[in-house]
């Protein structure tokens, strides 16, 4: 039977508190209404995001009182002696718009590192991607973020990934 870190385990419960406080979290949240397609003022959001081009780990999204928004992510882990972390920021430009839904247009740029002692072992560390997404409305301001980008490794290799996130909007 195999013994889990107590490390790992920590960092799962954080992570499922994290979720479920975000779930029963009250804000005002800021979306159009069914009468406007468009955002007239600043929306921000917090939440998770995963992808090769755009970062993995805590992200801070802002919709800017326009169709643009950008995303910063970032994550950092230490389970043994090896550091790993990572950074990624991602533009944003909306298509189309609805009351619980956006699609949009994306380009990010992400940078991985692995290592120790500042020796990284990743052979692609910076990624860029382009590509298009969604986002959906679950729960009052708990939004799901898809995209489908296709990523760019610094070691040349070109392929078409996905990408996910959570996000809890505030004004």
């Amino acid at each position: 039977m195999m013994r889990s870190h107590p490390t790992l385990n920590s960092l799962l419960m954080l992570v499922a508190l994290n979720i479920f406080a975000v779930s029963v979290m009250r804000a005002q949240v800021v979306m159009p209404s069914s009468q406007s397609t468009s955002i007239r003022q600043n929306v921000f959001g917090l939440g998770f995001f995963g992808g090769a081009s755009g970062g993995l780990g805590l992200s801070f999204r802002h919709h800017l009182p326009s169709p643009l928004s950008y995303q910063i992510t970032g994550g950092i882990i230490k389970i043994s002696e090896k550091l790993s972390s990572d950074i990624g920021v991602e533009l944003q430009y909306d298509l189309a718009r609805g009351s619980g839904t956006r699609f949009f247009v994306a380009g990010g740029f992400a940078y991985f590192y692995k290592g120790k002692d500042g020796n990284n072992e990743f052979d692609a560390a910076n990624r860029g991607g382009l590509g298009l997404g969604g986002e959906w409305v679950m729960s009052g301001g708990l939004h799901f973020v898809a995209e489908a980008m296709f990523t760019f490794f610094s070691d040349g290799n070109i392929l078409p990934l996905p990408q996910f996130g959570f996000y809890y909007y505030f004004n």
